[in-house]
């Protein structure tokens, strides 16, 4: 699955359980299974909804109009085919589950959906929501700056993919690779099982430098596209591995210069990046 796709994946919270939902066109969908689970606490949330999905037909609701599946990273950490609805349809169907936290997920959801309304008028928002969740993962403020800088070029990009016709999510992964392997020698797939990663999304487990030079890889991409305006595929191909090496050739000079690989085996699943830094930090301090 491209990484950019994983981007708009999210988990919310409600009394302490988790809800997937995924960003369709500037629209929340929710997971239906997760919610039927946190208003009935069944055991079997997939059946109930089953039941209930029979139930609702019966009475003149067009499921077909309102769910659709979309892939949500199950409990196997596997994507799975999952039955979702945006704020409307999951409202209908809340007034189906006989639940007393009906009112107070109705309040929460409706909350939600407006935060999305708000950070569509100001994406500003956005940004600052994002700033917070990563600091509670225990990033530090320069990397998370990067971060989003690196976020708002790969937007660019994209947007300068699909201005010249690329449009499969297949295509931006084949590009995306294309790129990477440029510029650390590496496809994304290969990166990630450098650093001992699975279903994580890389960019999270990448250090300050190494996003420095993704987003010089993506940045030289987006303004090689500008200047030559491919029309196919194979020229699209062309421009990615021209971005890419690009960034290659300066990381390779930095290489030379200190003496140390710009591309590390270092992730976060154990330690956070704010604390492997300050550990950096300190041992370097000893080191001198």
């Amino acid at each position: 699955m491209a990484e950019e796709e994983k981007e708009d994946m999210h988990i919310a919270i409600f009394n302490g359980k988790t809800i997937r939902r995924k960003l369709v066109e500037d629209k929340w969908f929710f997971s239906i299974i997760d919610i039927v689970g946190v208003l009935t606490d069944s055991t079997i949330p997939k059946r109930y909804w089953t039941d209930l999905k029979t139930k609702l037909e019966e009475e003149g609701f067009k499921a077909y109009d309102k769910i659709v599946q979309l892939k949500l990273i199950a409990e196997d950490r596997k994507l799975r085919e999952t039955d979702c609805a945006d704020t409307e349809g999951i409202f209908r169907i809340i007034q189906s589950i006989p639940s007393k936290k009906a009112e107070p997920f109705k309040t929460w959801l409706a909350k939600v959906g407006y935060e999305r309304v708000q950070e569509i008028e100001n994406p500003e928002l956005a940004q600052e929501r994002m700033k917070k969740l990563y600091e509670l993962k225990g990033y530090s403020k320069d990397w998370i700056d990067k971060r989003l800088r690196g976020i708002t070029i790969r937007q660019n990009l994209t947007d300068e993919w699909k201005n010249r016709g690329v449009e499969q999510e297949t295509d931006f992964a084949i590009l995306t690779a294309e790129i990477s392997k440029a510029t650390f020698g590496m496809t994304p797939a290969e990166y990630k099982k450098f650093k001992g990663l699975k279903n994580e999304n890389l960019r999270d487990h990448i250090t300050d430098i190494e996003i420095i030079f993704n987003m010089l890889g993506e940045a030289s991409t987006s303004e090689i596209e500008k200047a030559q305006d491919p029309n196919t595929f194979e020229e699209h191909l062309e421009t990615s591995n021209k971005g890419g090496n690009i960034a290659r050739i300066a990381r390779i000079k930095l290489e030379q210069e200190t003496g140390a690989p710009v591309v590390t085996n270092e992730n976060y699943l154990d330690v956070p990046e704010k604390k492997k830094k300050k550990k950096k930090k300190i041992i370097k301090q000893v080191v001198v």
